[in-house]
């Protein structure tokens, strides 16, 4: 059958939560419009509230596209930690746009534009909210994560190896910053600069302190972040894992152990769900969980072809609502593609529809087992399944034909009926079952063969 592909231009829009609510992880939305305006992608807060009154830390990630480090340690603080004492506000994504482009700056660099912005720049939005968030009173510390060229050294030895590189650093505006709670910026960075190196997965890893002294010797430092942090009076720093260390995992564990060390200094408590070490890390750095697209589909991106044709999908205000918290969305001639970070998942080749349905639920049978489910359900079966018919509905079975056969409701189909090219994921074990109303696309099933 052949399908109309419409083009669509669009924006994103995101609602973000202040200190003091909670988002739900699993309400990341990112609504795509056909409204076209140059400007970056709302970024995402995350509030972890402890049951006992703290100190409250900022986490930062993503100011750069292109320091992956920097954005997906934030994500699996938000994700796998709980805080039983002060509170972690954290933003994994402050630069959406060029975490998808994978680029330091799509808009130019974002940590140049603390001292000021034009309100026409794609960025200003994003600035002025982050510039709101670290003002917050509630506010009591602020680090900014990074990856940066080289291993920083005291002493000359080589082009990646000097007092130039940025890479396992610690870096700070000022040694102190007086009459502010943590202002005493140096000894706290030495202090986890300390424990950090006692656990290194290699020698040359280590971690220095790097004073840039903004206010007397570096000019353009001037325009960052932390430096307005400081001149706001909150204690602040960056942590810059090197762009030489290729292993994604190593230099998200830097970065969580760092936090967990400022975290333990300033008296906020935390729990895990995961072991803090390598093996644990890459398993949740290449975990990339589902997204549900118009509360109708619903995607496990984990093991999802890098390719779906024929997705149905809106015309305009296409939502897509990710559990991942650098989930993200580009637009591109023929459809979208989905992204984790800079990572891309899958591209999903748009097939246009109207969807004004009346359906709210039916019943399928699982291995003779009846269940009521609703569009965008998962359902697992061991041997067969069977969708109930209903009036005016219409069942296409994605990899199924059969002469003469309009609707394939009340039809028992086993995998071995169903041609494993159309699978939705590369083992060829989940299955598309999409829903119709006359013209109206009313959502998917996904129909998994158990192992």
């Amino acid at each position: 059958m052949k399908r109309l592909i419409r083009k669509i231009v669009c924006v994103f829009v995101v609602s973000i939560t202040l200190l003091g609510a909670q988002e739900s992880k699993e309400a990341r939305e990112i609504v795509v419009s056909i409204q076209n305006t140059k400007q970056n992608t709302p970024f995402k807060l995350y509030t972890l509230k402890g049951e006992e009154e703290g100190a409250t830390l900022l986490v930062i990630g993503g100011i750069h596209g292109d320091e992956p480090g920097g954005y997906f340690a934030p994500a699996l603080l938000a994700d796998f930690y709980t805080i039983k004492k002060g509170n972690v506000l954290v933003v994994p994504n402050l630069n959406p746009d060029s975490i998808v482009a994978f680029r330091r700056g799509i808009y130019n660099d974002m940590n140049r534009k603390f001292a000021r912005i034009s309100k026409g720049d794609p960025d200003f939005k994003n600035v002025e909210r982050i510039k709101g968030i670290i003002k917050d009173s509630k506010v009591d510390f602020v680090i900014n994560l990074h990856d940066g060229h080289g291993f920083y050294r005291t002493k000359w030895e080589n082009s990646i190896f000097n007092p130039r590189a940025w890479g396992q650093t610690y870096v700070i505006d000022q040694k102190t910053l007086d009459n502010v709670p943590f202002g005493n910026l140096d000894s706290i960075a030495k202090e986890i600069e300390e424990r950090l190196n006692q656990t290194l997965h290699y020698d040359f890893h280590t971690f220095g302190v790097r004073n840039t002294e903004t206010k007397f010797k570096d000019e353009e430092q001037q325009n960052s972040l932390t430096f307005f942090a400081i001149t706001h009076l909150k204690p602040a720093l960056a942590i810059e894992t090197s762009k030489n260390i290729k292993e994604l995992p190593l230099k998200t564990l830097y970065q969580l152990s760092s936090i967990e060390a400022l975290m333990g200094i300033m008296g906020i408590e935390f729990e895990r769900n995961f072991v803090l070490d390598l093996k644990s890390v890459e398993a949740k750095v290449n975990t990339f969980g589902s997204v549900k697209i118009n509360d109708n589909i619903t995607l496990e991106l984990d093991s999802i072809k890098k390719h779906l044709n024929f997705v149905p999908l809106l015309s305009d205000k296409n939502r897509f609502s990710f559990t991942h918290p650098i989930g993200g969305v580009k637009k591109v001639k023929d459809g979208f593609e989905l992204y984790i970070g800079h990572k891309k998942v899958t591209h999903l080749k748009a097939d246009i529809f109207p969807m004004q349905c009346k359906l709210e639920s039916l019943e399928v049978e699982l291995d003779n087992k009846e269940v009521a489910v609703k569009a965008g359900d998962i359902l697992e079966f061991s041997k067969d399944f069977l969708v109930r018919g209903q009036d005016g509905l219409r069942v296409n079975v994605i990899g199924y034909s059969k002469k003469g056969v309009v609707s394939e409701h009340n039809l028992r189909l086993n995998p071995n009926m169903i041609d494993k090219n159309y699978a939705i994921d590369k083992q060829g074990r989940v299955f598309r079952v999409e829903l119709y109303e006359g013209k109206n696309f009313c959502g998917m099933l996904n129909m998994r063969t158990k192992e």
